[in-house]
């Protein structure tokens, strides 16, 4: 057979295919009102009107079809939110039906078939996992009790900036922090600094871009073979590199067991090793299912959560100090009256309130999780007066609510941290203006430990440091643009010059 006849065989069993979907659903949805959309292309769907931003490209064609939106991403009923109300409908009043995950090649490979956190299906596995996670790392107890980690880490970054400062060096800001914020969660999750051994940083923003994107295998299956984007090829490179150096942490951790009988000090892998051959009544369940994969899942999904979001959020809310030297201004004038010492505690961040501002209106413009991790229903269900099919994909459209004119008013593309003098608008979920950690039994349960990350480090920055752009590049010329993924980092690297600002 020629390469064109086999094209076109390939064509003609998928326009088949669609064409028996495309009868099953009508019948199905017969006489129910479906939400509004764009008419699609046989086989994949709207699959094609996604571009290379599709949070922009879903936010234009949601500007037209209204911020309840139907698509068909190949042969996956697909619902786009775009506003807070909306937003609320999904992730609060009917919460019970859309709790769940969607199936997913990237997270067969990279998350051990589904088993961490993230991307696993709703039901008594998730609640064990996530009660685990919850209990013995992301409580705000265990969270506040690593402040002198936390703090002595960030204490080195300042240190190796105040040599820079006086060489007027340019530094890689992105790497900096991206360097602070891994060796932060290896001391929290591993008890000691990062491994020379390995580079978590690097394969942390492999995983990101894999994860994030719409692979053709998740919505046209019999595609899948072809690997048309790469993008099975790139899930096992990464998914063989991150399972490599899990390998070694683990071995590192069992060996230290081994050779080491006390109880004291141990991190978060000591406890989930330990839970098999010591289940508690609180993590019973866990303990009953829990094997090598299932450890390895847990540790990705806490070294990715802890790692990613955090150096994102810093780097952007960074990127618009600098873009905005007024604002820069005022954010150390208010840390100066609080702050009466170079090194910004834990405990002053409660009274910082124009950082809790500018925090606020930055994540609103450049939300970490630009679409949150996708819902799947669990039944069929109306909501709002639309049917929506069991399995129909659910994705929040987060930074386009963050860009809703009905809410943020005509100068929503502007950076404003005083919009939100007055308001009650909150980060954690229960403000559906503002969602950048999500909402609901999905909402992700590290935002305590990420807003502690996040403004510490810039509190701290922004009081030691005035912050330059290097060759001559003015504020208003930085370049602001987005690499999509499962996060939303800068395409370039910050590269700033920081001056010290004595006490």
């Amino acid at each position: 057979m020629s390469p064109t006849d086999f094209a076109l065989l390939i064509v003609s069993a998928g326009s088949l295919w669609w064409f028996i979907l495309q009868c099953r659903t009508m019948v199905r949805q017969h006489g129910r009102r479906q939400p509004p959309g764009p008419i699609g292309l046989p086989v994949i769907g709207h699959l094609h009107m996604l571009g290379k931003l599709p949070h922009r490209s879903l936010y234009k064609l949601s500007q037209k079809y209204g911020p309840i939106m139907s698509i068909r991403l190949g042969s996956v009923p697909t619902i786009i939110v775009s506003s807070p109300s909306a937003a609320e409908l999904f992730l609060r009043t009917h919460d019970t039906v859309f709790a769940s995950r969607p199936n997913a090649q990237a997270a067969e490979y990279l998350s051990y078939g589904s088993k961490g956190m993230a991307f696993s299906k709703y039901g008594s596995y998730w609640r064990s996992v996530r009660k685990f996670c919850t209990m013995e790392l992301l409580s705000v107890a265990k969270i506040d009790s690593m402040a002198r980690l936390r703090r002595e880490e960030l204490g080195l970054l300042v240190e190796s900036l105040k040599v820079a400062a006086r060489a007027g060096e340019v530094v890689d800001f992105s790497e900096k922090v991206a360097r602070l914020i891994e060796d932060m969660t290896c001391r929290m999750l591993f008890g000691k600094s990062r491994d020379d051994r390995f580079d978590l940083s690097k394969i942390i923003h492999e995983l990101a871009e894999i994860a994030g994107a719409f692979n053709v295998a998740d919505y046209v299956p019999f595609l899948g073979a072809f690997d048309l984007q790469g993008l099975t090829r790139r899930s096992r490179v990464t998914a063989k590199a991150f399972d490599k150096i899990l390998e070694t942490i683990i071995d590192d951790h069992e060996e230290k067991a081994r050779n080491d009988d006390t109880k004291l000090d141990r991190d978060f892998v000591d406890v989930m090793l330990a839970l098999k051959n010591n289940p508690t009544s609180t993590h019973q369940q866990l303990a009953e299912t829990i094997d090598r994969s299932i450890t390895k899942a847990i540790i990705l999904d806490m070294i990715f959560g802890a790692i990613d979001t955090s150096q994102t959020a810093i780097e952007w809310i960074m990127s618009e100090l600098i873009r905005h030297p007024s604002v820069m201004k005022r954010l150390q004038e208010e840390i100066n009256i609080i702050v009466n010492c170079e090194v910004v505690e834990e405990s002053h961040l409660d009274k910082l309130e124009y950082l809790d501002m500018v925090v606020k209106e930055a994540l609103r413009l450049h939300p970490v999780a630009p679409l949150l991790v996708p819902h799947e229903s669990m039944e069929d269900i109306v909501i709002d007066g639309y049917y929506i099919e069991k399995n129909s994909r659910l994705i929040i459209n987060n930074w386009g609510i963050g860009r809703d004119p009905g809410i943020w008013s005509e100068n929503v593309e502007e950076f404003l941290p005083e919009r939100f003098a007055g308001t009650d608008i909150d980060l954690r979920g229960e403000s559906f203006q503002l969602i950048p950690f999500g909402s609901g039994r999905r909402g992700c349960p590290g935002m305590h430990l990420g807003l502690i990350n996040i403004k510490l480090v810039v509190a701290q920055l922004v009081h030691s440091f005035d912050w330059e752009l290097p060759f001559g590049i003015s504020p208003d010329e930085l370049n602001m643009d987005e690499a999509f993924g499962l996060s939303l980092p800068r395409a370039e690297h910050l590269l700033a010059i920081p001056k010290f600002r004595k006490s």
